[in-house]
């Protein structure tokens, strides 16, 4: 089964000879890291079987966050997190996509453009569902920053998940939303285009930002989470840890060129697209955040500050039905790299021995990124 690592292995090094000098940092060390991954330059572990006496290696996760293998583990760990704090109330689906003219700049700018563009989203929002017209009270909002399309092409956008009710600070209550209806998309389509126009400030001389962004509409898309809560958890939890592709959507990787398979949004169907492995590089590359920036951010009840304020309403909300935490989802059955022997597995060459903990690989150097 063809996986991005070996993408990176065939074609990567003429991709750093042809554009290595115009490079980001956070590029190079994606490139690094995922090619590394569960090889032997990352260390790991030896395991021997108590029976035939085969030698079991089981080597280290890179751990980057563009890295197609890890983070099953961390990102179990966040969605058992996120149950623990959801609200027994309902919840909505926005979205919101950068207007086209606006994306070649928010490229050239990410860490700044970024966290203003996700700010803007938040304060709008937060602003009108405080309208007592509205909900009338402070919501929590999750937001998390996804950049792509199907396609790999770059198309950013924010996904969030927004409780379908408020706390009114005034009344000291919980005030419900109405099922199918939170707040007007239109108003909070131009809003979040203002607030953002606002937050760039003396900013806006420098940008070269087309004078037609302030004056077309901004994507946003409102909708009632139908199905259960978990679902939409599900589908961002995906991506909080990992970008673009996952290693089963590849499909072949050979002469020059890369197979993989998308689901178009118009008709649903699974189909396949093949692009010049040079084109293919770029595109997944383009999606790799700066570093340190954080993709995942929360605001209103969901926000550091209000955790007090969240148990208090987690107990005022609770039913019978539902007052008691949700359960974590299952961990991993086989760690990606424990830093203790842990439990003992099968034998992968009998079928019939346990492996059993001999030592450890040292975890070669890493050459500068």
């Amino acid at each position: 089964m063809p996986e991005l690592a070996e993408v990176f292995a065939r074609y990567g090094p003429a991709y750093l000879d042809r554009y290595g000098s115009a490079m980001l940092p956070s590029h190079r060390r994606a490139m690094q890291d995922i090619l590394r991954c569960r090889t032997e330059a990352m260390g790991g572990q030896v395991f021997c079987c108590n029976r035939c006496g085969h030698t079991h290696y089981v080597y280290h996760s890179c751990r980057n966050r563009s890295c197609p293998k890890c983070h099953g583990e961390q990102t179990q760990a966040w969605l058992a997190q996120r149950r623990q704090e959801l609200l027994p109330v309902g919840y909505f689906h926005l979205v919101f996509t950068v207007p086209r003219e606006l994306r070649a700049c928010l490229r050239s700018r990410q860490t700044e453009l970024y966290s203003l563009f996700m700010q803007a989203a938040a304060q709008a929002t937060l602003q009108l569902a405080a309208d007592p017209h509205y909900v009338g009270g402070l919501v929590g909002m999750l937001a998390v920053l996804h950049t792509w399309g199907r396609t790999l092409s770059y198309h950013p956008h924010l996904h969030c998940l927004v409780t379908g009710g408020g706390f009114d600070r005034q009344t000291q209550a919980w005030r419900t939303a109405r099922r199918k209806y939170l707040i007007p998309v239109k108003v909070l389509s131009r809003r979040v285009r203002d607030t953002f126009k606002d937050l760039l400030g003396p900013r806006l001389r420098s940008l070269n930002i087309p004078a037609s962004v302030w004056h077309v509409p901004w994507n946003v898309d409102c909708r009632p989470v139908r199905n259960r809560i978990d679902n939409v958890l599900n589908y961002l939890g995906r991506y909080v840890h990992r970008i673009a592709i996952t290693n089963n959507r590849i499909l072949d990787v050979d002469n020059g060129r890369v197979t993989f398979e998308y689901q178009d949004t118009t008709d649903r169907q699974w189909k396949r697209m093949s692009l010049h492995a040079e084109e293919f590089i770029r595109r997944f590359l383009q999606h790799v955040l700066p570093q340190s920036f954080h993709k995942v951010r929360y605001y209103g009840l969901w926000s550091p500050a209000y955790r007090p304020l969240l148990r208090r309403l987690q107990l005022l909300l609770a039913t019978s039905e539902n007052s008691s935490p949700s359960p974590a989802l299952p961990a991993s059955p086989m760690p990606e790299a424990p830093s203790d022997p842990g439990p003992l597995w099968t034998c992968p060459r009998c079928g019939k021995g346990l492996l059993v903990f001999v030592g450890l690989l040292r975890r070669r150097g890493r050459a500068p990124p």
